[in-house]
């Protein structure tokens, strides 16, 4: 039975019968006796369930059988001795193991979700043991060699993630973007090639990530091409900047799939052609364009950008020449044109790779890169928020028609009635 006493001389740690009130101390110890508590418990369940199994002479076949060796397990109260009780099942093919402690298990699963997480968020390896000593009462952390280990599984997962099969499920809406960042033993950065997709339900989904050249369309098509033969079907609409590369593979492998231009990347196009006295102005006149409540008020904004910025043509060209896909996003539900006019998913979720490499100055090859942008990604999706109106995303699919966001009613040609 645990003892407190209220003794300021007395040591923080010992004799755990006897202990002054420390919370973190006391939590640990209530911690230890009630995992004690829940194994024994969980053993006598199992023994109570089998305990009418019987061999030909009438012993029980299901008995317990003392304790395994004590061993230290790191839990969130801090590290833990655990006596696990041990159970004799003589039943051919059955094994009693603990649900509540599984054998060779050294950290709580909670602990041992969180410290990969906090190397990926841009905790150093190095800091794990100062960071976390006091809280866990160990050096808890991730080595050098773990770090590796855990890398080249976060690889593996990547590749297999890669190839799976994509038959049953649907995406209506793409992100595409190539995101750069630095690689420490390699002189090239690492282009990851990324698409999110919007499910029919509105929810974000990441549909691809891997290892790009520069954008090239070749690596583009690579990946499309991968997509496609996996059994996903072509996209409604497409939202990417303005490289090349990426479009001209996606007009070869879904051809059918509509464009839209980001205007953020769009603006900073044009903001680059102009002069810095300019610059403010220009935005304000750019914002009115894709802010427009209708296609033709768009256009009447484009026509006033054109005339107010004419003597800079290479800017204003960047928006008159491309008309069609800047504009593309008002054939589709108005609540989605928030969506729709950038790629502001894929941009704002790598800032985590961003910090990650800084502390780092970068993963060690592209492939450590490449597994690590997944993990964050992969982890980030539990955060992304539906679309708003998700639920004309359906619609989307279906094929309905949509002038300036607004569903249009069609004429049933064989009924003469009029359906939505």
């Amino acid at each position: 039975m645990l003892k407190l006493v209220h003794d300021a001389t007395a040591p923080a740690v010992g004799d755990p019968d006897t202990m002054i009130v420390d919370l973190d101390e006391l939590c640990r110890v209530a911690a230890q006796q009630m995992l004690a508590t829940a194994l024994l418990a969980e053993r006598r369940a199992y023994l109570d369930a089998h305990a009418d199994v019987v061999d030909e002479t009438g012993k029980r076949l299901v008995v317990g059988n003392g304790y395994a060796r004590p061993r230290m397990v790191t839990t969130g109260a801090g590290q833990v001795e655990v006596t696990a009780p041990r159970v004799d099942d003589r039943r051919d093919g059955e094994k009693f193991t603990s649900s509540i402690l599984p054998a060779y298990m050294r950290k709580s699963p909670k602990v041992t979700e969180v410290l990969p997480i906090l190397y990926l968020r841009g905790l150093s390896t190095g800091d794990f043991a100062p960071a976390l000593g006091e809280f866990f009462g160990s050096k808890a952390g991730l080595s050098a060699s773990t770090v590796q280990r855990l890398t080249e599984a976060w690889q593996a997962e990547h590749a297999e993630w890669m190839t799976r099969d994509l038959s049953g499920v649907d995406y209506v809406y793409w992100w595409a973007d190539g995101v750069h960042f630095n690689i420490r033993l390699e002189e090239d950065r690492l282009c990851c090639l990324v698409i999110v997709g919007v499910r029919p339900d509105g929810t974000k989904e990441l549909v691809a990530l891997a290892d790009g050249y520069r954008e090239s369309t070749d690596s583009w098509a690579e990946v499309l091409r991968s997509l496609r033969d996996r059994g996903l079907q072509a996209p409604v609409l497409a939202v990417g900047d303005g490289a090349l590369g990426f479009w001209g593979a996606l007009r070869d492998v879904f051809p059918d799939t509509r464009e839209q231009r980001c205007w953020v990347h769009k603006t900073a196009n044009v903001l680059d052609a102009l002069p810095k006295r300019l610059q403010a102005d220009a935005k304000t006149a750019i914002q009115g364009i894709y802010n427009a409540h209708t296609r033709t008020d768009a256009l009447t904004a484009v026509k006033v950008f054109a005339d107010e910025f004419a003597e800079f043509p290479k800017a204003t060209r960047k928006i008159t020449d491309e008309l069609d896909t800047l504009l593309a996003f008002y054939d589709f539900p108005a609540e989605h044109w928030l969506h729709l006019r950038t790629t502001n998913p894929i941009e704002s979720t790598f800032s985590t790779v961003r910090l990650r490499t800084k502390v780092t100055r970068g993963a060690g090859s592209r492939k450590a890169g490449l597994a690590m942008a997944y993990k964050l990604l992969d982890a980030a999706q539990a955060r992304w928020r539906r679309i708003n109106g998700h639920e004309l995303v359906p619609l989307v699919r279906a094929g309905a028609t949509f002038i300036d966001g607004q569903l249009q009613e069609r004429s049933d040609t064989n009924t003469g009635s009029v359906a939505a």
